[in-house]
């Protein structure tokens, strides 16, 4: 498993609030819109992140993760695996405290380099589904 039960538990409570989530379009047929409603209900700011820049949720789009004009906690991951390392790098350049890879995404070489950059990351989870675990 990649990001144990304290992982996950660090990530939703200790992280921070500001939660940019890369793949996040208006498409309410996509996984990433209902996570995103999730998170803030959670208390969560969401950060749209799309090739189209869409507000989404009443939050301002971004079309990078380089363009977000402000400090982001975690990096929340909704591209194919084959995408999502250059994602995760890119979270450790902007300063994110960490990665989080959505079911079905997957990288380990990608989990070996965000550890190693000191960020906390959790792979193939979901964090609507444990956020309400935490009571």
């Amino acid at each position: 498993m990649y990001g144990s039960p304290e992982t996950v538990r660090r990530i939703l409570t200790e992280s921070g609030d500001t939660w940019a989530i890369v793949g996040l379009s208006a498409n309410s047929a996509r996984a990433a819109y209902g996570v995103a409603a999730t998170l803030q209900r959670f208390g969560k700011r969401i950060v749209p992140v799309h090739p189209k820049g869409e507000t989404v949720h009443g939050e301002q789009g971004y079309a990078s993760l380089a363009d977000v004009p402000f400090p982001v906690d975690v990096v929340d991951v909704f591209v194919n695996s084959e995408l999502a390392g250059a994602v995760a790098d890119q979270a450790a350049g902007i300063g994110a405290k960490a990665v989080w890879f959505q079911l079905g995404v997957v990288d380990v070489e990608a989990y070996a380099r965000t550890r190693e950059a000191g960020l906390e990351m959790v792979m193939d989870r979901c964090p609507a589904i444990e956020i309400p675990k935490l009571g």
